[in-house]
């Protein structure tokens, strides 16, 4: 039976992380509110907080009777339930760090553009959102880069363990993808001090299920309601 992800219906935003994993792996599954709509979504959700144990929010992952939220945590199920992930437990654990780090960026990303107020539209926050895409872009980004670098450099082939991809491979994928789209400038910049992290990236592009699934109507475009949105104003080089 295939999987339930249920996730906003019209942004990429984390859910996407998990998906990525899930066409990378050819793994069937149901993208519900999608087909079902954002009320269906809250529906389920609401139904199962009744118990105190349900998600705090999407993405998670319906299975029988339960369901497992937080993209690291959900990429560490698939991993361990689809082989994704090394033999070696230092290693798995290793991953999920890595996955933690990579959230970590996530929500700065987001804070970026809701520095004052995460409810409150970018357009009441501008003044205030330059400034800390200029933090960001200047200290942040290339600090995180750093580490997600020496990860990839120590990968004793294309990937970041072992000769196969995992889901930290696909993670960083689309990190790289959504920083193009949000600073397309300040990346063009530091692209050339990431070789190794680049060799990831374009390991997992010629993926053939992530080379069909980012040809089909399923890979949503970015766009300026997800996480990584693309203000000209808080680029540059």
């Amino acid at each position: 039976m295939a999987y339930r992800l249920w996730y906003w219906p019209s942004i990429q935003g984390r859910g996407e992380f998990v998906r990525l994993a899930l066409e990378a792996a050819g793994i069937a599954y149901e993208d519900c509110a999608r087909d079902q709509g954002v009320a269906a979504m809250m529906t389920d959700l609401e139904g199962r907080a009744a118990n105190g144990r349900g998600p705090y929010a999407p993405p998670y992952l319906a299975l029988d009777g339960h369901a497992i939220a937080q993209v690291a945590n959900i990429l560490q199920f698939l991993g361990q339930q689809h082989d994704m992930v090394p033999s070696n437990l230092a290693d798995r654990y290793w991953l999920n760090q890595l996955q933690l780090t990579i959230a970590d960026l996530v929500a700065e990303v987001h804070n970026v553009h809701h520095p004052v107020g995460m409810m409150d539209y970018y357009d009441d926050q501008k003044a205030e959102a330059a400034r800390a895409a200029a933090q960001f872009r200047d200290e942040r980004l290339p600090k995180y880069l750093d580490h997600f670098e020496d990860a990839a450099r120590a990968g004793p082939s294309d990937w970041l363990i072992d000769h196969r991809w995992t889901y930290g491979d696909t993670s960083l994928f689309q990190l790289v993808e959504g920083l193009r789209y949000m600073f397309p400038r300040r990346m063009k910049t530091l692209e050339p001090d990431y070789p190794h992290l680049l060799r990831v990236h374009a390991a997992v592009h010629a993926l053939p299920g992530i080379r069909a699934y980012l040809k089909s109507d399923r890979r949503l475009p970015f766009n300026e309601d997800g996480i990584f949105r693309h203000y000209p104003e808080l680029d540059a080089d």
